[in-house]
């Protein structure tokens, strides 16, 4: 085809031709002319294609017949102009990759739910304000990527994600995370960057496989010290929460595995004695933060202290601020 921009007659060629040749492979990334803004109902005949890309085009709906589908397992329709998916969308129940970032949508159809098999779904840079119910159905999910959207709230049902492993919400408009994200066990990532965020719920110390926590610039006041159990947490970012968050937990010290924690443009003055005892820690970033140096409990304690428990405080605070 090389770079030659497809008519809608011609797309209807390749369709039928790929029909007839039993193709179960058909890219169409950025191929179609850019009048061409629906496919013809005739890609239903692709019964045993099992990977089609119709990404970067300008398509503004898929045809119903997009059913037929059925051995289909990727599909990616990235960066077009999609407003709204065809109810019979769910039945195409054997996709495992599914990527609609960078279209228009605002709502997902009933049938999504349908989609048990769905591993990787990218909603990213879409228009969509909530997430179904149904999300919940999807229990073979492991990667979830809803950033930059207008979401203001999480369905409960997100915690029956249970295979959740990736979970991103960046620039968004929430400002809570419902309890039932504490259900999600093998949650490994889990990103609100840009959100409006004022507390974690206190369930997620029950993420004993979380080990990335990005909570920066959010309204975030208080971090749960139930957080302190979800031992395996290698990065926390709660940087650039500005006036409103002023301490971290006092045990954070139980983070043992922490390797960097950012919480740049916070107001926190005081860090918690536990911190000596992030001995894994690397990257320490306290930019613009009114951190006292040495932390005041080591200078408080006095004869209280061994002098090897200074010499620790102030070599890991002089490692973390100087040559980080």
């Amino acid at each position: 085809m090389g770079t030659e921009k497809l008519s809608l007659m011609k797309v209807a060629a390749i369709i039928e031709n790929s029909a007839k040749t039993g193709a179960v492979v058909l890219d169409l990334r950025g191929k179609l002319m850019d009048k061409v803004e629906w496919l013809p109902l005739s890609i239903g005949k692709l019964s045993v294609i099992t990977e089609l890309d119709l990404s970067e085009n300008q398509i503004m709906a898929l045809p119903s017949t997009i059913n037929n589908l059925k051995a289909l397992t990727k599909l990616d329709v990235h960066s077009n102009q999609l407003i709204n998916l065809p109810e019979s969308f769910g039945e195409l129940i054997n996709l495992t990759d599914l990527d609609l970032h960078a279209n228009r949508l605002r709502l997902l159809p009933a049938s999504f739910g349908k989609l048990t098999n769905l591993e990787n779904l990218d909603l990213g840079s879409n228009q969509f304000t909530q997430l179904p119910e149904t999300i919940g159905s999807l229990t073979s999910l492991k990667k979830l990527n809803v950033e930059t959207n207008e979401l203001e709230e999480l369905p409960h049902t997100i915690g029956s994600c249970t295979s959740l492993v990736e979970l991103r919400l960046d620039f968004n408009q929430l400002r809570a995370l419902p309890e039932a994200i504490g259900k999600l066990a093998c949650l490994e990532i889990l990103t609100l960057h840009y959100n409006r965020i004022r507390g974690l719920p206190t369930t997620m110390g029950h993420l004993s496989n979380l080990r990335e926590l990005v909570v920066s610039f959010n309204e975030l006041e208080f971090i749960p010290e139930n957080l302190c159990f979800a031992e395996n947490l290698r990065k926390l970012n709660v940087a650039n929460n500005f006036a409103d968050l002023r301490a971290l937990p006092r045990n954070i010290g139980n983070l043992e595995l922490l390797e960097e924690l950012d919480i740049s443009d916070d107001q926190i003055r005081v860090l918690p004695d536990s911190f000596r005892l992030l001995l894994k820690l690397v990257v320490f970033r306290a930019d613009e933060t009114p951190l006292e140096v040495p932390p005041r409990q080591v200078t408080t304690l006095g004869a209280q202290v061994t002098f090897d428990e200074q010499l620790l405080a102030y070599q890991l605070l002089n490692s973390y601020l100087f040559h980080t």
